[in-house]
């Protein structure tokens, strides 16, 4: 058989001598690109990408069967470019920000220790910033209607999301000014209404501010308001040995540490009328938080009970009514009716079960004593009284 690659051409030479012939070219096709490792690597994104040539793409494909970091760094590139190209919504959980904060707060302590009884405002206040800090100018302004019991009945006082940290802000207030630090009234409400700063109550005092400050309120409060909840927190921490000092609220006194327990209780009940406004979800706090807020509600019962009934508390013990408290935050006490002296269990006439967070929205005034779905034994009047005097702890 003939060597087709040793054929003789047409015009060979003279001797007959066969001329070798090259063999015929394969149809024409992109050049192999021969590339150092490093080049190859710094084409990885571009890769990913799709934005290689034809000629870089297949010199990079086949480093990769070959090179096993390269291989990984590049799976990693194509992952991310999958999540930058994803077709549904990238819209974040709503209960994300909460869950990640919470999680934050028990994995991290402070630099400087907090003590226990100003952990729960710490937290709260937190919180609360959490939600504002994305709000728009727009969601500043959202309606919130403020409710409590007064007198025996429910109130209510209509404001906006600004005008509630105002509020927060003008109550904080009073702790500042008892631990010697500025109230906020003194600039804002300055010499117009002098008696305000040192003796009205909370409600007097957030009135004040709302009359003397710029209305409607803007999303500068919040500003305000946080670093004075900063300052608080930094004092009480230098200062942590005088949880007992006392805090003036005008008609009343607390000791410190109810007073910064009072203070997260409310910043949580108001954070919750924000959110609510703005259809923004808000979950109660902790429940080691919320533990201390059902037990400063529980030890100011029986003075309200005795204020609700109208009579001057008997300097004996009489009968009690057990309040038990369901869920993690929960407990039981013997609340006294006709004595704030320490009750006689022999003496007990009535049962009352409660979930801890409608406990204290009875006690913030966002419930009814008729709208509790309270399990209930024993003297009707006296739970009534108890339902009642609980609702009462309630203000603006």
């Amino acid at each position: 058989m003939t060597d087709p690659h040793r054929l003789t051409a047409p015009d060979g030479p003279a001797d007959g001598a066969a001329e070798p012939v090259p063999p015929p070219r394969s149809p024409a096709g992109p050049e192999r690109l021969d590339l150092p490792h490093e080049v190859l690597r710094s084409l990885l994104g571009a890769w990913a990408l799709a934005a290689c040539s034809t000629a870089e793409t297949d010199a990079v494909e086949e480093h990769l069967g070959e090179c096993g970091a390269c291989a990984d760094e590049a799976r990693r590139l194509r992952e991310a470019v999958g999540l930058l190209h994803r077709p549904e919504s990238l819209e974040v959980d709503p209960t994300l920000r909460n869950r990640v904060l919470e999680n934050c707060l028990r994995r991290r302590p402070p630099r400087v220790p907090v003590p226990d009884w100003a952990a729960s405002y710490d937290a709260e206040t937190a919180r609360l910033d959490a939600l504002l800090r994305d709000f728009g100018d727009a969601e500043w302004h959202t309606p919130v209607r403020l409710r409590w019991f007064e007198s025996g009945v429910p109130a209510t006082r209509r404001t906006t999301v600004a005008g509630v940290i105002a509020h927060l802000l003008s109550v904080d207030g009073m702790v500042a000014t008892a631990l010697g630090l500025e109230d906020p009234l003194t600039d804002t409400v300055a010499k117009a209404e002098p008696d305000v700063r040192g003796a009205a109550g909370p409600a007097g005092r957030t009135e004040a501010f709302w009359r003397a400050s710029h209305f409607p309120q803007t999303r500068a409060v919040r500003a305000r308001w946080r670093d004075q909840s900063h300052q608080l927190l930094r004092t009480v921490s230098f200062t942590g040995g005088a949880g007992g000092f006392p805090v003036s609220y005008g008609d009343f006194t607390l000791p410190l540490r109810d007073a910064m327990v009072d203070r997260a209780f409310e910043c949580w009940v108001h954070a919750d009328d924000i959110a609510k406004a703005v259809d923004y979800p808000y979950e109660p706090p902790a429940p080691r938080h919320l533990s201390r807020m059902i037990e400063l509600a529980a030890r100011m019962l029986p003075l309200a009970v005795a204020a609700h009934r109208g009579t001057s508390p008997p300097t004996t013990p009489g009968r009690s009514l057990r309040l038990e408290i369901e869920g993690a935050a929960g407990g039981q006490w013997l609340i006294p009716l006709d004595s704030p002296a320490d009750p006689i269990p022999e003496h007990e006439v009535a049962h009352v079960a409660l979930d801890g967070v409608e406990f204290c929205r009875l006690a913030a005034g966002h419930l009814t004593p008729e709208e509790t779905t309270a399990g209930q034994r024993g003297d009707r009047e006296a739970i009534r009284d108890v339902l009642t005097a609980t609702a009462s702890l309630s203000r603006m």
